[in-house]
């Protein structure tokens, strides 16, 4: 029988949860193991797609295009289990699906209801996730929110009806909870003790207790905190606050034999950790020297969960180059103002410019004038999704002369609309999960920037986007010396574009993709195309980094 960890939060929100999930994940991996993620969020929305950045952070895409929470960009960049749409459970989803067995009269007359309907219908798609690859071993389910949520308390039942159908012995339950620091330094115990009785009361009594807390507990705290909570005191762990990276928590955890305790749980044999690459990567992050500073010009700047993916990406390519990469957020807006937007980026004193995916018009002006002040001042630039459609337009508008030259999602009355809505997103009227989304092939160009970053000429990425590089512009673009460098396969769609960089006038590294590289970046893998742009910056300081010029 397959195993099941479900791990729930208390007392408030962002603990880390998902991290904690994660690093678990990570630790059953190094011993051997299959692992799947699972994500249960509460919200009614179908998926993450039409939420705002705000609201929920970034919407992370998987190879079968399903929008869903960032936490499964945690699940990828800790563990190596694929991703899917089975793999992101929702609310909505759950009573969609239910609603419409109801309405084809598949319950036969009677009165449908959230026990047992709902629920049923929660537990058929997490064993649904189990059955779909018949090496798993392990599926940990994390649910969002935190215990005592009206919203989660559906989700909460199916777990503890999973418990008590599976078995103690292959199903368990990790609560997250908070230890708080009052005035004089004093740990306090009651909240946790609090959301344990919450989990009680919904009939779930935790196996093993993860504490978020300023510093690690001690022993005669963990033993009061098990004493009242009903828990074993070696079951009772500390995620503790780290001055280092989230990329250590695996190893913390693994200290603490957070791993031995599952496993002794779950009646899983104790087999050897084999934690090398967690080992190596920190002995990466520890040799690190100087910093870079990247200019990330976006929209979204105020919430750094809005471009999770992308400032994680830019660490792990920090590690695979020996640097630190310090994050200069850059807001997009006041760039529009030309005489401002030179001096601004100026005293950013930035070794390069990113300019990331995102949707509407606020803003754009802004990151046209980042993305020519990169190219015309030699400042690496790479551009994702709406970045390089932001390369496009400025080298219309800049290089061409074109001054009127726009996206159709910006301006549908413009001369030259570079950028242009694909064919098939004509008609569209639903939102939800229509773009273009998912895992597709790109062909790389010889001879070109992308090419040599992926030693490959077949490129299976990302999508998440409406709007597409107008082939009605690919001569005049090209003529002007605009590389074209990667396409669809049979040269459909333009996938990237990079800036000259050979002769008089080139650019040391200026590249735009359609697609979202960042999400298969991880701490032990930085993403090629991300490794090769800090590199390309570390090389605009001449070889040397700020640290290293001080």
């Amino acid at each position: 029988m397959n195993k099941y960890i479900f791990v729930s939060g208390g007392v408030c929100s962002s603990l880390g949860k998902g991290v904690a999930a994660s690093s678990l994940g990570a630790l059953l991996e190094g011993r051997g193991l299959n692992v799947r993620m699972v994500k249960c969020d509460p919200y009614i929305n179908v998926d993450a797609g039409t939420m705002s950045p705000y609201q929920h952070g970034e919407v992370y895409v998987t190879d079968d295009g399903a929008e869903t929470d960032l936490d499964l960009g945690n699940y990828a960049r800790f563990t190596s289990g694929p991703l899917s749409r089975a793999n992101s459970i929702t609310t909505g989803q759950v009573y969609d699906a239910v609603i419409r067995k109801e309405r084809e009269g598949r319950y036969l007359g009677r009165t449908v209801q959230v026990i047992p309907h709902i629920t049923d219908e929660i537990k058929s798609r997490i064993t649904a996730v189990a059955r779909e690859d018949a090496d798993t071993d392990v599926v940990i389910v994390e649910i969002g929110g935190t215990v005592g949520d009206i919203e989660s308390i559906p989700f909460l039942e199916a777990a503890r009806q999973m418990i008590h159908e599976c078995g103690r012995i292959n199903a368990i339950s990790v609560h997250l909870t908070l230890i708080p620091e009052v005035a004089g330094g004093e740990l306090k115990t009651k909240p946790t003790q609090h959301s344990v009785k919450a989990m009680q009361e919904m009939g779930i009594q935790p196996d093993i207790l993860i504490c978020r807390a300023p510093t690690i507990l001690e022993e005669a705290t963990r033993r009061k905190i098990a004493l009242f909570c009903n828990v074993d005191p070696e079951a009772v762990f500390t995620s503790y606050n780290i001055d280092t990276t989230i990329y250590e928590i695996p190893l913390v955890f693994y200290s603490q034999k957070l791993d031995q305790v599952v496993l002794r749980k779950m009646g899983v044999e104790s087999r050897h950790a084999q934690l090398n690459d967690w080992y190596s990567m920190m002995d990466r992050f520890k040799a690190q020297a100087g910093t870079v500073r990247i200019g990330i010009v976006g929209k979204y700047m105020e919430l750094h969960d809005a471009y999770k993916s992308v400032y994680e990406a830019l660490f792990h390519a920090g590690l695979a180059n020996a640097v630190r990469v310090e994050l200069v957020k850059i807001d997009s807006t006041p760039l529009e103002d030309e005489t401002k937007a030179r001096g601004l980026l100026e005293e950013a004193n930035i070794q390069g410019v990113l300019v990331p995916g995102g949707f509407g018009q606020r803003g754009i002006n802004g990151m046209v004038r980042a993305a020519c002040w990169a190219r015309q001042n030699g400042i690496p630039y790479f551009g994702i999704c709406l970045g390089m459609q932001i390369m496009v337009i400025d080298w219309a508008r800049n290089v061409l002369g074109w001054e009127d030259a726009d996206s159709t999602e910006f301006n549908q009355d413009t001369r030259h609309p570079v950028i242009s809505l694909l064919e098939e997103q004509e008609d569209v009227v639903n939102y939800g999960a229509t773009m273009r989304l998912g895992r597709w092939e790109s062909v790389a160009e010889e001879g070109t920037r992308i090419l040599a970053a992926y030693g490959a000429k077949h490129i299976f990425e990302r999508h998440r986007h409406r709007y597409e590089f107008a082939n009605a512009y690919r001569e005049a673009m090209s003529g002007a010396g605009l590389k074209l460098a990667a396409f669809t396969p049979g040269g459909d769609l333009v996938e990237c574009v990079e800036w000259p960089g050979a002769g008089a006038g080139g650019h040391p590294w200026g590249m735009g993709v359609q697609f979202h590289p960042e999400f298969k970046s991880k701490p032990t893998a930085a993403h090629p195309l991300f490794r090769d742009f800090i590199a390309a910056a570390r090389e605009r300081a001449g070889g040397s980094t700020t640290e290293d010029a001080e």
